[in-house]
């Protein structure tokens, strides 16, 4: 029996055992579900049908419940996994795409490629082999992301090709598409031509004609999260159309080089274990903002324009992204088919005002209504929406309208109508708005947050000429208009 069919038979081998592991472990997850799910009802009925049921009762029921269905699942860590994930690739730039996606972690299938292996030891210094601190950092993402609930393959797992079968590229590949796994990451590490060197860093490449599946996303999040755990140097994004793995791969893909071996510092860091748990936790978090990303809310006032408005529409398109438009009533009739333009490209019409003179406006609680009705009718005629939502003018607390704010916010309220203010800005209506003060600007104010609701001018010049580039700084976000649904963000 040749080598090959002797490895072939192996791995049948661990596939059949494994089915059957797999299939022993459905059946016992089948066997308690129901009697889990009856437990939990019974639970249920007792506490609405009980006179008095303690705060301290419902949660030792609560615990209770979760036990029970802890008990009735297990973490499994496999060598080549034989279930197939069901999710189709898809564009995940839009952001309608996450629907696409499965929505719980374990039916998501990612495949680790520590590169090199063999009799391939990739680049080296001393007796320091790339291979081997490419195999270390994937079993720490691997640990990552099963603690998180992905199913996770490793293309390799150890380095003696006599007794393990270390794939080739193409072997390697075809594996990952015979998984249908979901994204493909490949780890490496980086060396200079000169034997000692400073450079230093983290590059990421994926495949420039694959940007539209995801790589690129997928490339960006692996490089921005790496960075925030590892704080290493940030070298450029890689374009490329030749690299084999994230070539050939059907699924999103980006290869990771954490480092230069060539650099010495670089290279004691890179062996430390502490170290390489920061690069895995880069690594893991990428993977689950990829899927589970944040929410942005990209809001622009005071429009519409001819011109700007109309710049920052056609972006917007271009990257499949709706955003919030609160509209003064003024600039609606001034151009109104900017504003059908607007409603008709899907994104959401919110109202800010008729005139934004403040004085005049927070008069009193009475020329504040009178203005947000005329703002309401001419953006109505213009567009035919009915608009519920609105942005106060300087924000729903401000230094013009301290006496009668709350007195509007109830009239408002009270109307049916729910405002907005923001939790992070461009700050595009102060004087110093250059592009990269705007772009700071807006990186810098999010705060990592969970659900941002960004505040632009899409009336501002300069900050057409930095959308694009501002849109690309937050690729763990996916973007979304505003509906009356959403929980607001108020002052």
């Amino acid at each position: 029996m040749c080598r090959e069919d002797a490895l072939m038979q192996k791995y049948q081998h661990r596939s059949q055992y494994r089915n059957q592991y797999r299939n022993q472990h459905r059946k016992e997850y089948h066997r308690l579900a129901p009697r889990v799910v009856c437990g939990i009802l019974a639970l249920l009925l007792a506490a609405l049908t009980a006179e008095t049921v303690s705060f301290e009762r419902q949660r030792v029921m609560e615990v209770n419940a979760k036990e029970m269905m802890g008990q009735s699942c297990a973490a499994t860590r496999e060598l080549v996994p034989t279930q197939e994930a069901d999710p189709e690739a898809v564009d995940s730039e839009k952001d309608s795409d996450q629907e696409d996606f499965p929505k719980e972690r374990d039916e998501i299938h990612i495949v680790l490629d520590p590169g090199h292996g063999g009799e391939d030891e990739g680049c080296s210094r001393g007796d320091i082999f790339e291979k081997d601190v490419n195999l270390q950092i994937a079993e720490a993402a691997e640990n990552r992301l099963l603690d998180m609930g992905y199913q996770v393959s490793l293309t390799r797992r150890s380095d003696e090709s006599m007794e393990h079968a270390v794939m080739s590229l193409e072997e390697r590949v075809d594996f990952a598409n015979s998984q249908k796994a979901d994204l493909y990451i490949s780890i490496h590490q980086n060396a200079t031509e000169k034997l000692v060197s400073d450079v230093s860093g983290v590059e990421v490449w994926y495949n420039s004609e694959k940007a539209g599946d995801g790589s690129r996303r997928l490339a960006q999040l692996v490089q921005k999260e790496v960075l925030i755990y590892t704080k290493a140097e940030q070298r450029e994004l890689k374009e490329n159309e030749t690299l084999y793995v994230i070539r050939e791969t059907k699924m999103p893909s980006c290869l990771i080089e954490t480092g230069f071996l060539s650099n010495s510092a670089e290279r004691e860091r890179l062996l430390s274990p502490e170290y390489q748990e920061k690069l895995a936790k880069g690594i893991a978090d990428a993977v689950d903002l990829y899927f589970f990303p944040k929410t942005m809310y990209l809001t622009f006032d005071d429009g519409p324009s001819a011109e700007n408005t109309i710049a920052v529409l056609n972006i917007l398109k271009t990257h499949h992204i709706r955003a919030t438009f609160f509209l003064i009533g003024e600039n609606v009739e001034k151009h109104p088919e900017v504003a059908k333009q607007i409603a008709e490209e899907g994104h959401t019409i919110g109202i800010h005002c008729y005139n934004h003179d403040y004085d005049k406006l927070y008069q009193s609680t009475e020329s504040y209504l009178a203005d947000f009705e005329k703002a309401k009718s001419a953006i109505y005629e213009a567009t035919g929406v009915e608009a519920t939502i609105f942005r106060f003018p300087g924000g729903s607390i401000n230094a013009h309208n301290k006496s009668v704010y709350k007195e509007i916010i109830r009239e408002m309220e009270d109307r049916g109508y729910v405002y907005f203010d923001w939790n992070a800005s461009l700050e595009d209506a102060s004087k110093h708005n250059e592009p990269e003060r705007l772009i700071q600007n807006a990186t810098g104010s999010t705060l990592g947050r969970r659900k941002v609701v960004m505040l632009a001018h899409d009336v501002v010049y300069n900050t057409t000429l930095c959308l694009e580039e501002l849109l690309d700084q937050f690729p763990e976000y996916q973007m979304l208009p505003i509906t009356p649904e959403v929980e607001p963000i108020q002052f």
